[in-house]
């Protein structure tokens, strides 16, 4: 028997695809199995479109065979089969596609989508493989063919004896080595794993002898085992079925059986779409935080589906950033698969599907919040610091998107509020968002700067996250009302006879605010009356971009450098304090200096922030008990 070689052009590629294309090899069980239900979808097919064809979905299936004594594996189909023609432009020039043909001629018609469209997924057997052998019967003949090869030498053609209509692919499987354990491709646990892993939405059942434990009849306490066939893919995967159908607990074991999560999800989204691109998918909104989301480790993505084929297990294009914690999968026929079948071409229909995905995530976290509030605040304890990092992040182009999803201690209601909920009950007279910052909400409360926003009765949303005022800069305002801090130079709240009362009591004490100012040597960027306080006695607040909460955060990172607020330093003219203050300018320049210091350092320990010279702070509060 003559050996025929393989064109140049196809041995190179059959040598670089067993060496580079594939990055793993169980992708090669995926590769045959999809093949095999191509062969069963042509016969179907046909079977629509010719009178003298019937189709009982009962006789078609695709079965798995491994025989470790001889080290083969076997994948067979009842499919269309393959002619000696066929086996010959098929398997014999590498990259020319029986199902990439057969879609060509039939694209104008209403039929099913063909996922072998490169025609390389057969030679991936190679990766495990030192022979395959290829016995086929087409539909309409009475002989079938035997087409065998041992890698880029060549292959052979020959006729043989063959029953039954369909294609039987016999692997004979590498020997082990050192690095490389061929034996897993013939152990029936593995072979199982793979098929539920990639091939477990298959529309044809894959059968294939399974050995279990039973009691063994008459003994008590005893089992013996059994082979038996079974099949071991589902078939019918739960997107494909009608939402009147399902569930709850459907989706709840889908999440489970996919391994999703250990937790419950909070939510699912089953969606449907038929426009302008057609795909399935099933999202999940988990419950709880993975142990390393907020790490460099977390890989987000959703796994992905080419007409019930896993492609990838994690497509982290079909996801944004701030919505890394979904989990679920989507399938569609409509995607540009790439020789590999691995990964994606970054077509339009993948953009389409993101886009359509990303609306629909939104819209369920939207529902939540209004319907099911309690869920939604465990999901934002959970994710809510991502949401705020997703506006910070790339200048701000998605702080439209997840505004409304953003929640805030507020210092009325005692609880989280969203943003239209605060902008929804505020006064007329109101001209701002007000927000204070702060390590929690305790310590905020207390802050000084809070009392004359609170005396005028408004709201306060509480910043207790670190994101949360980067966040609020880029946002700059929420429904035409500008975001002001409590602790910012103009609260915008002051009567004129307030302003001028401030303006006097500096105007009257410059000299004092100035020589304090001086004896901070440069920590501040002025002294000043307050407007805002009322019981305390001081307080810092902060002019520019850049807040004390914001210097907090950026020092507390590697290669900040000296990263600082424009501090003011601000005294309530109207407590006993600032009496003593005039006091020391006019009498004892040292007790100035002591006073100076001390509300300057008491100032730094109400923000939170450290005091520059412990030993000297607390002598300095010494001298004032002797």
């Amino acid at each position: 028997m003559v050996k025929k070689q393989f064109q140049a052009e196809s041995k190179r590629l059959l040598e670089m695809m067993i060496n580079s294309i594939y990055s793993q090899r169980e992708i090669f069980l995926r590769e045959l199995i999809s093949n095999s239900s191509d062969a069963i979808d042509k016969i179907y097919y046909k079977a629509l479109t010719d009178d003298t064809l019937t189709f009982n979905k009962e006789d078609y299936f695709i079965r798995i065979t491994a025989d470790k004594e001889n080290r083969t594996l076997i994948v067979s189909d009842t499919g269309i089969g393959m002619t000696q023609e066929e086996l010959e432009n098929n398997l014999g020039v590498i990259a020319k596609s029986g199902s990439l043909a057969f879609k060509k001629e039939n694209e104008a018609k209403d039929g099913h989508n063909i996922i072998g469209q490169f025609g390389v997924g057969f030679y991936s057997a190679f990766m495990v493989a030192d022979s395959i052998t290829v016995i086929s019967r087409a539909l309409g003949s009475d002989t079938a063919f035997k087409w065998e090869s041992e890698g880029a030498d060549g292959y052979t053609i020959e006729p043989t004896d063959k029953a039954s209509i369909g294609t039987e692919i016999i692997l004979k499987i590498k020997e082990n080595t050192e690095e490389d354990n061929y034996d897993e491709y013939l152990e029936e646990y593995r072979l199982r794993s793979i098929i539920k892993k990639y091939s477990d939405f298959i529309r044809y059942p894959i059968k294939m002898d399974v050995t279990r434990s039973v009691p063994k009849e008459g003994a008590e306490n005893e089992y013996e085992e059994i082979t038996e066939e079974q099949t071991v893919n589902s078939m019918v995967p739960i997107w494909r079925k009608n939402k009147s159908e399902l569930k709850d607990e459907d989706y709840e074991n889908f999440y489970q059986e996919k391994r999703y999560g250990f937790d419950k999800p909070l939510k699912h989204i089953h969606i449907s779409a038929d426009g302008a691109v057609v795909y399935n998918a099933i999202l999940f909104i988990p419950e709880n935080t993975p142990f390393d989301y907020y790490t460099k480790e977390y890989e987000k993505g959703l796994e992905l589906y080419s007409n019930g084929v896993l492609i990838m297990n994690k497509c982290a294009d079909l996801l944004p950033d701030y919505f890394s914690f979904v989990k679920g999968m989507v399938d569609s026929e409509d995607l540009s698969l790439n020789i590999s079948r691995e990964l994606l071409q970054h077509d339009r229909q993948l953009s389409l599907i993101a886009k359509n995905i990303k609306n629909k995530i939104k819209s369920a976290l939207l529902s939540l919040l209004k319907d099911e509030r309690e869920k939604y605040e465990k999901f934002f304890g959970a994710f809510g610091r991502g949401l705020k990092f997703g506006v910070y992040n790339d200048y701000g182009m998605n702080k439209d998107t997840l505004q409304d999803l953003l929640l805030f201690h507020s210092s009325k209601e005692k609880k989280l509020v969203s943003l239209d909920e605060y902008v929804s009950r505020m006064p007329e007279d109101q001209k701002y968002i007000y927000y204070a910052s702060g390590e929690s909400i305790e310590r905020i409360e207390k802050l000084p700067q809070t009392e004359l926003v609170a005396d005028k009765g408004y709201e306060i949303l509480y910043f207790t996250d670190d994101i949360d005022e980067f966040a609020i800069k880029v946002l700059l305002s929420y429904k035409d009302k500008e975001f002001k801090s409590v602790s910012s130079g103009d609260l915008g709240i002051d009567t004129e006879e307030q302003d001028k009362a401030a303006e006097n009591a500096d105007t009257e004490n410059k000299d004092l605010f100035e020589e304090m100012k001086g004896l901070l040597g440069g920590k501040v960027k002025s002294v000043k009356a307050s407007k805002r306080l009322k019981s305390h006695p001081v307080c810092l607040s902060s002019e520019g971009e850049l807040t004390i909460e914001m210097e907090k955060t950026l020092r507390a990172m590697q290669n900040a450098g000296d990263v600082q607020a424009e501090k003011v330093l601000e005294i309530n003219v109207n407590h006993d304090v600032f009496k003593s203050l005039k006091d020391a300018q006019s009498k004892d320049k040292e007790k100035l200096a002591l006073y100076t210091n001390l509300l300057y350092n008491q100032a730094l320990l109400i923000e939170g922030l450290p005091v520059g010279d412990p030993v000297e702070f607390t002598n300095d509060i010494c001298k004032i008990m002797v």
